[in-house]
């Protein structure tokens, strides 16, 4: 039973969250509060891992989810969940593209879609924000990372990698 609802809950997620790994941070929110397979504590702590090793968010953060919950299998099952919605989707949408690419119905719908999207990220990025920033040292990080990586336009690798020496140094 417990496969069944993580692919049904993964599934979800993989059909309603557009735009990439961090529009699924609602829905794990959701999640977190709805089953004991982790807390919202434990969520902060995925994206921040998630954010760090290869491959895209969403599918490690469903594997990290369906892992905890059930094993090895778990995490296969939650990763196939937030994944085959994806697939079937951009299965569609090509043969339908190709036929509506310059339909002006078409082109509004991906108009108004992405502010929608950009609205989910944001408010997933409020949300997390509020967790990982709980003190002054926390907010200077955050401050002093969102400045070099506007300022200066480095790989992702290198600040995450400052991330991990800074919490190392000033034990956080």
């Amino acid at each position: 039973m417990i496969y069944l609802i993580l692919f049904w809950e993964f599934f979800k997620i993989g059909l309603l969250a557009v735009g990439g790994g961090l529009a699924t941070l609602p829905f794990l929110f959701e999640l977190a509060e709805k089953y004991p397979w982790f807390d919202v504590k434990t969520l902060t702590d995925m994206v921040a891992i998630s954010e760090s090793t290869p491959g895209p968010l969403g599918v490690n953060m469903a594997t990290y989810a369906g892992f905890s919950a059930a094993g090895i299998s778990g995490g296969i099952v939650a990763t196939l969940g937030l994944v085959v919605p994806s697939l079937l989707i951009i299965i569609l949408l090509a043969k339908v593209m190709n036929r509506c690419r310059e339909n002006c119905r078409v082109q509004r719908v991906f108009y108004f879609i992405r502010p929608a999207v950009v609205a989910l990220i944001l408010g997933a990025s409020w949300h997390l924000a509020k967790l990982a920033v709980f003190d002054a040292k926390t907010a200077l990080i955050c401050l002093g990372m969102f400045a070099a990586v506007h300022y200066f336009k480095r790989s992702p690798i290198l600040y995450i990698c400052a991330g991990a020496v800074l919490g190392i140094v000033l034990k956080l």
